[in-house]
């Protein structure tokens, strides 16, 4: 079984995110969305409801692709969570220029301490390539519009969370 893990904060989780979910859903058996605790970040979103929020979008996805989807959080080091589910891939979405070169260096350090775990890179589709969760949390509180940017669950969420 060919399991991948794409990790991320998601808080929260956009329509990049499931787009880029989604298409690794092609790839693998299994697919583990890593929801990293990341107590320096200050999330809006709590983990539980990131969790709960990326299982709910997430059942869709695993329905319509019939590929295992499950959400999994961590806090230690990337590579020792691919090692803890199983992953040879570790999935990652690159929306322009600056993300690659963060991951290149990320791979190089990954490959470093594992060279059996292979990363895979996804573009996001150029309609998703300028959404960022950062972005989406400032423009929902600050009033925007961000219903383009993440699935009807999440929006009620960030209007719940901003009033």
């Amino acid at each position: 079984m060919r399991v991948g893990l794409y990790p991320g904060t998601f808080d929260p989780i956009t329509m990049g995110h499931i787009d880029i979910i989604r298409r690794a859903s092609m790839l693998v058996d299994k697919l583990v969305i890593g929801v990293a605790i990341n107590r320096d970040k200050g999330p809006l979103f709590n983990l539980e409801e990131r969790v709960a929020m990326i299982e709910a979008e997430c059942a869709k996805l695993s329905a319509e692709t019939g590929t295992e989807i499950v959400a999994h959080p961590f806090e230690n080091l990337l590579i020792d969570c691919a090692k803890d589910v199983g992953a040879q891939v570790i999935v990652r979405g690159l929306r322009a220029v600056a993300d690659f070169e963060y991951e290149f260096q990320m791979v190089g350090m990954n490959r470093a301490l594992d060279s059996s775990v292979e990363t895979v890179f996804l573009m996001a589709e150029a309609r998703h390539q300028a959404i960022a969760s950062k972005l989406v949390k400032e423009i929902a509180r600050l009033g925007g519009d961000v219903s383009k940017f993440v699935t009807p669950m999440v929006n009620e969420a960030l209007l719940e969370r901003f009033g």
